[in-house]
């Protein structure tokens, strides 16, 4: 099992005692307006998608979504994750409303990238976020990663103004 962790965080592979967290956390406004695809209706929904999540781990294509557990209450606060794009590998996040402004968005990035670096033969991972997303497009830039891109693109199947960074590894 995959388990990469520093004094405040753990980053895991999802189990599916895991459910009701990640049903809840996909419910917060911040999830509803950035990510809609990843806004469960119920938690045996929740069930099958991390089901999914689970088979994928297997796999060299993915998707790759890990847990991120708050080491001091081992609260289930989020997921970071790998995507195959086009492009390569793209890297997606989200920290539940009741946990944002604590900088675990970014202390997740970094921890799962350095892993990544010393683990993976990946030379570059993709963020894509959009234009508005003020805190995601803050991450990415703590994070080292590098914009390239704004304007109109393909954003969760419409045309949104997004902006795109790359982060050599």
């Amino acid at each position: 099992m995959m388990i990469i962790s520093n004094n405040n965080l753990i980053i895991t592979k999802m189990d599916l005692s895991m459910s009701f967290d990640v049903f809840k956390n996909s419910q917060d406004e911040d999830n509803k307006r950035f990510v809609p695809d990843e806004v469960f209706e119920t938690e045996e929904e929740t069930k099958e998608v991390i089901k999914h999540i689970i088979d994928s781990y297997d796999s060299k294509d993915g998707p790759f979504i890990y847990a991120i557990i708050r080491k001091s209450d081992r609260a289930n606060i989020g997921y970071v994750q790998l995507v195959k794009i086009d492009e390569g590998w793209e890297i997606g996040y989200h920290i539940a409303k009741a946990y944002t402004g604590n900088g675990y968005a970014s202390e997740a990035v970094n921890l799962y990238v350095e892993y990544l670096k010393k683990n993976t033969n990946i030379k570059g991972i993709y963020g894509v976020a959009l234009a508005d997303n003020l805190v995601s497009r803050r991450v990415l830039e703590k994070c080292g990663f590098n914009l390239y891109f704004e304007g109109t693109g393909m954003y969760q199947g419409q045309k949104r103004t997004i902006i795109k960074t790359i982060k050599k590894l």
